[in-house]
């Protein structure tokens, strides 16, 4: 949509500091519907620009619109649907302007995620930002923004030590497991699914000396291949379930929509285990793991809320570097915030000089 008034930069969404992965998962886009959610967004009145993003932790709307009351609660009203009127839309949350700026800018460093300094977040960005540009839902201002945004968040990661230590959820995963089991390298690890936080998944576990894992995913030939990386086994989806048998930790991470492990299931297996401790890390938003499972004897289930712990631990180690990075980020903010948060005549003249 075209306007001739000055477009301001707004972001509204929620996140794991918000919201629960009860209430994050109801909102999460799939890949394969970001798109399609993407155009309904710039067919609503008031927002002449946007990017979605949305991972496990997080659904953000970045926008540009020259009234941003009316852009915000008719994005607000299109999330919420039939959810208005219960509470919810206390889980979001709004910056304008730097502070705007400031949160993307902490997004693209990985300063605002679970665990800091995490790697994958900076690819969901590039890769939300790819789908918008060639929907044509940025113009002048987005695509300006987002590449001075990159920018940044490379200067970050390469000025700081944010990245030491677990830089993923999957590493954190994994992390957890240990913590769980102790010395991986005898135990029987399931990976179910093979899109990009399970594959980082199946790597740090190799990389933390597990030497038996299985690689289950819809998409067969995805499976192959990842399992092929981490020297693993394939496992056919349909055919996993039976293998809990002599599986200690199952890490799931698909993009199924509904759960793929229920209750029922878990009393059958749980009988030829003889009781043996048997623990899921469900890495899914929407989750995969049934909650109730965690009802059935010998089954332990972690979230991505039971993350949370773990990554406040990580936050502290690095404290000293997350300083660093944040003052990195003001300067910027500070430096580009003219140019960047200008109309589109001012930022024109701006860029000449």
């Amino acid at each position: 949509m075209m306007t001739c008034a000055p477009l301001q930069f707004l972001c509204l969404g929620l996140n794991y500091r918000t919201a629960p992965v009860a209430v994050r998962e109801r909102f999460s886009v799939s890949k394969s519907h970001l798109r399609q959610a993407l155009d309904e967004l710039m067919k609503l009145e008031d927002v002449h620009e946007c990017v979605l993003l949305s991972t496990c932790n997080r659904t953000e709307v970045y926008m540009w619109t020259a009234h941003p009351d009316r852009a915000v609660a008719s994005v607000l009203a299109h999330f919420l649907g039939t959810e208005a009127g219960k509470g919810i839309d206390a889980c979001f949350y709004r910056h304008e302007g730097t502070l705007a700026l400031t949160h993307l800018a902490r997004v693209a460093a990985g300063m605002d995620s679970m665990v800091i300094g995490e790697t994958e977040i900076f690819g969901q960005l590039k890769e939300a930002y790819r789908v918008a540009l060639e929907a044509g839902a940025t113009g002048c201002a987005g695509n300006t923004t987002f590449q001075h945004i990159f920018s940044i968040g490379k200067k970050v990661r390469s000025s700081t030590h944010i990245t030491s230590g677990p830089t993923s959820v999957g590493a954190a995963a994994v992390q957890l497991a240990q913590d769980i089991l102790g010395d991986l390298a005898g135990s029987r690890v399931l990976v179910v699914g093979a899109g990009d936080i399970a594959r980082s998944t199946a790597q740090s576990l190799r990389s933390r000396g597990a030497e038996h894992i299985f690689v289950a995913n819809r998409s067969y030939d995805r499976a192959v291949e990842l399992a092929s990386r981490v020297g693993g086994r394939v496992i056919r989806f349909a055919e996993w379930v039976p293998y809990l048998e002599q599986i200690d930790i199952v890490i799931v991470s698909t993009a199924s929509p509904v759960y793929v492990v229920n209750p029922a299931v878990l009393e059958s297996v749980q009988q030829t285990r003889a009781g043996k401790p048997l623990f899921f890390i469900d890495l899914s938003v929407p989750r995969n793991v049934n909650p109730a499972c965690a009802t059935v004897q010998g089954i332990h289930v972690y979230d991505m809320d039971a993350m949370q712990a773990m990554a406040d631990h990580t936050h502290s180690v690095r404290a000293a570097e997350i300083e660093r990075a944040q003052q990195i980020i003001s300067d910027w903010v500070e430096k580009n915030a003219e140019l960047l948060l200008a109309d589109r005549a001012r930022r024109a003249a701006l860029s000449a000089h």
